[in-house]
């Protein structure tokens, strides 16, 4: 088995907005209007974030992480994983005309 390939998933990966309300937002009994004022969003754009039709930007990202005790990078990433994911999704068909495999080391 080849432990340096990826591993590749067959569902897109959990949304952040929906790792917020599920593990963060309800066991703590947080309203989304009192965590929208805290973060300093509309509720509307929270709503739009947990529901997975807006992005997390990294400078939201530092204020969820702020609040929650978490970390910026914990959201980042969870980001950038759904965004990878989606990215290769709408590519997935497309072929490079040139590619520039890795050089091999010398032996």
């Amino acid at each position: 088995m080849d432990t340096n390939r990826p591993i590749r998933r067959n569902r897109r990966p959990t949304a952040p907005g929906e790792i917020l309300r599920e593990h963060y937002l309800m066991p703590r009994k947080i309203l989304q209007k009192d965590f929208a004022c805290d973060i300093e969003i509309s509720e509307k754009h929270l709503s739009r974030m947990i529901n997975g039709h807006v992005r997390i930007d990294a400078s939201l990202a530092a204020r969820i992480a702020k609040v929650l005790g978490t970390t910026t990078a914990f959201w980042v990433n969870l980001q950038a994983a759904v965004d990878a994911w989606d990215g290769e999704q709408a590519e997935a068909n497309w072929q490079p005309q040139t590619t520039y495999p890795p050089e091999r080391a010398a032996s």
